[in-house]
């Protein structure tokens, strides 16, 4: 009997390896990625994906920068319900009969600190013209030295993946499902009970720690674009982290060796997960078979 596993597929399963992300460079990559999701699948794995959407939602924002005097921009929610559709369609094609694609919302607290400090970058740098134009429409941009202005959004905690029960029909219909794509789309609870999306983006590595539990995962692979974490990353002394603990794992994070932009997000993820009696993994697309049986990867069980 296979793993209920659930994989967070990062940026670079939807780009090609330069970043590019157009539509033939997209198609290609999230075909060779599901590749290796097949291989999973044959070998009686049952798999929930989720994946990034950095890319996409960028596309999209520039098309409302340019188009802003000509049709309204839309929200970011929208952005964000738009590239889960997008991606999922190419995951979709890629690998056939009974996989499923749920447009997920993510439940985040209207009073989350991060809505009175939005700090996560967003989209492309313009020049401080072109920033001051979006201010006037309330958006926040801060000015990168050397790179130019760029959009900065709150980054809440996910509370609940709403459409979690809807996935969790899907998977005991026999269906491999797509869900939370980019973390989800970021809805606040009014105070009459209904929901309305936010200007915000969920971190999709924090959000897939989540997802993990509401669809009763046995395992989390957060999919990247090497083999294991490392300590020193970039230096000589650089070191790959094989099994390791909970505690270990939080020392070294606490240490600092993982940055906040890459592996920091990652790393808080499978610690999230395992600690509470989960076993989680970091590794690549290639590699997560073996990292299953812990022969390969960051691999941490609570």
């Amino acid at each position: 009997m296979g793993e209920r596993v659930l994989i967070a597929l990062g940026g670079n399963a939807m780009t090609a390896p330069d970043g590019s992300a157009s539509p033939a460079d997209q198609r290609q990559a999230v075909e060779g990625a599901m590749r290796h999701v097949a291989a999973l699948i044959s070998r009686g794995h049952q798999v929930i994906l989720t994946h990034g959407n950095g890319p996409q939602v960028g596309n999209l924002l520039l098309k409302n920068q340019m188009a802003a005097d000509v049709v309204p921009p839309v929200p970011l929610d929208w952005c964000g319900a738009q590239t889960q559709a997008t991606v999922g369609v190419l995951i979709l094609n890629a690998l056939g009969d009974r996989t499923a694609v749920v447009v997920t919302r993510t439940l985040v607290d209207a009073m989350d600190p991060a809505f009175r400090n939005p700090v996560k970058p967003i989209g492309r740098y313009f020049t401080e013209a072109e920033a001051r134009r979006f201010r006037e429409l309330g958006q926040t941009w801060w000015e990168f030295p050397g790179k130019g202005f760029r959009r900065v959004v709150a980054s809440p905690e996910p509370l609940e993946i709403l459409d979690a029960p809807a996935a969790l029909a899907l998977m005991e219909a026999g269906y491999t499902v797509v869900v939370a794509g980019g973390g989800g789309v970021p809805v606040v609870r009014r105070a009459d009970g209904s929901l309305t999306g936010v200007e915000a983006v969920v971190d999709k590595d924090t959000a897939a720690a989540v997802l993990a539990r509401a669809v009763q995962a046995t395992v989390l692979v957060v999919a990247t674009d090497v083999p294991a974490a490392v300590t020193g990353f970039g230096t000589a002394a650089a070191r790959p982290i094989g099994r390791t603990t909970v505690e270990d794992l939080r020392a070294l994070q606490a240490a600092g060796h993982f940055a906040s932009g890459s592996m920091g997000p990652k790393v808080a993820a499978v610690l999230r997960f395992a600690e509470t009696g989960g076993r989680a993994v970091i590794t690549s697309l290639e590699h997560i078979g073996d990292a299953l049986a812990g022969d390969v990867g960051t691999f941490v069980e609570g």
